[in-house]
């Protein structure tokens, strides 16, 4: 077979099989994060299928997976939101960082994985997924309850540490100097003011640019516009990513909501490779001596991050069953706990093993967090009841 007829094939056979398990993910109520990085376990370095003939493609449709990712995220949300969703929620957000970083770069240290792995499976411990939390609460009909708002901020204060922290990352993971890694935070500190006053006061303008009643134009210029600002971004070494994150804060209104709908199945299909991509550079192999600690991780940051939301939703006085409902829907983590140690793994500056325990760690989070959203309320009001008792 032709190098390009073997290349078409293997796609095809990924693809279709990423919706079948996507489907499955559906009819049970989870995120499809988890079986897509078991396809990529399967299908990669060290699994029962190895696939040689689209490296080129998927390495670049991860990157494209990410960039869409975070653009789609920063579309979420307008300058406005942002400013008001700090004020708010930083002190909640700052104990969040501390119980929840912590956790991920104490095992790192004891692994022997040093500074820097410290720092990358910190953050890997710490970002919940905004994609699986915004599902599960819609899906559970808690959009609307008292104790929601502060589980979007707490959310949103994440959102903003990750345009801070990729890159301080990635100037770390490039190796460069202290006096480099100052520049590249300074950099970073001085883009995202720049964008977030553009953003509250011109906003209209970048709207105005990407606007259009055709969805073929919204697509190409949103699109367009997102890979030249990651390219450029990357350059000034500022992530891509955050790049990304940043021009869909810019973009807001009627055209933010737009771009949302033609982008999201785009999106969808790069994010899949991406997972895919990080799980094919995942050996199975190396799973197993590291799943102790990705399950003692998973009690300990399931706890810190229920203490995070309850301890958050108690400050605007919401009753306990609240309580314990805010914290458990901060369990989840996924995408960006995946992007933080794919960055890692493919700058080669970490352990073969900090991708494995990362990649277990979330299969089980991304699994546990929408069950722990769904039974902690029918539990609380026993544990409530038996106490009335």
């Amino acid at each position: 077979m032709g190098e390009t007829a073997l290349g078409l094939t293997e796609l095809g056979a990924v693809f279709f099989a990423l919706g079948l398990l996507a489907r499955l993910a559906s009819r049970i109520g989870m995120s499809p994060i988890p079986f897509y990085l078991l396809a990529g376990l399967f299908f990669g370095n060290g699994g029962i299928v190895e696939l040689d003939g689209i490296d080129d493609f998927t390495h670049l449709a991860s990157e494209i997976g990410v960039v869409l990712l975070l653009l789609l995220l920063g579309l979420e949300y307008t300058a406005n939101e942002l400013v008001t969703g700090l004020q708010r929620s930083w002190t909640a957000g700052l104990l969040d960082l501390v119980l929840n970083f912590v956790p991920g770069a104490v095992i790192a240290l004891i692994l022997g994985w040093g500074p820097i792995g410290a720092l990358v499976l910190g953050g890997v411990t710490y970002i919940s997924s905004s994609g699986i939390v915004a599902k599960v609460l819609g899906d559970l009909g808690r959009l609307g309850n008292r104790e929601t708002p502060v589980v979007l901020s707490i959310l949103v204060f994440e959102d903003l540490m990750m345009a801070l922290y990729l890159p301080i990352l990635t100037a770390v993971l490039g190796g460069v100097s202290i006096l480099g890694g100052a520049e590249a935070v300074g950099i970073s500190l001085l883009v995202v003011a720049v964008v977030l006053v553009v953003a509250l006061r011109y906003g209209w303008v970048v709207s105005k640019v990407v606007a259009s009643r055709d969805r073929e134009v919204v697509l190409l210029k949103v699109f367009g516009l997102a890979l030249l600002v990651a390219g450029i971004a990357s350059a000034m070494q500022v992530s891509a990513a955050v790049g990304a994150f940043l021009l869909g804060i810019a973009i807001s209104g009627s055209t933010a909501q737009a771009a949302t709908r033609v982008l999201e199945p785009l999106r969808d299909l790069f994010a899949a490779i991406f997972f895919v991509v990080f799980g094919f550079n995942t050996d199975p192999r190396s799973i197993p001596p590291v799943l102790g600690y990705a399950v003692l991780l998973a009690v300990i940051t399931a706890v810190t991050k229920v203490a995070t939301g309850a301890w958050a939703a108690k400050q605007i006085g919401v009753g306990q069953l609240g309580r314990m409902r805010a914290g458990a829907a901060l369990i989840a983590r996924g995408e960006f706990s995946i992007v933080i140690a794919g960055l890692a793994v493919a700058a080669g500056a970490v352990e073969s093993e900090l991708a494995a325990l990362a990649t277990a760690y979330v299969l089980i989070m991304a699994v546990a967090g929408p069950i722990a959203a769904r039974v902690v309320e029918p539990v609380t009001q026993r544990v409530l009841a038996a106490r009335g008792s």
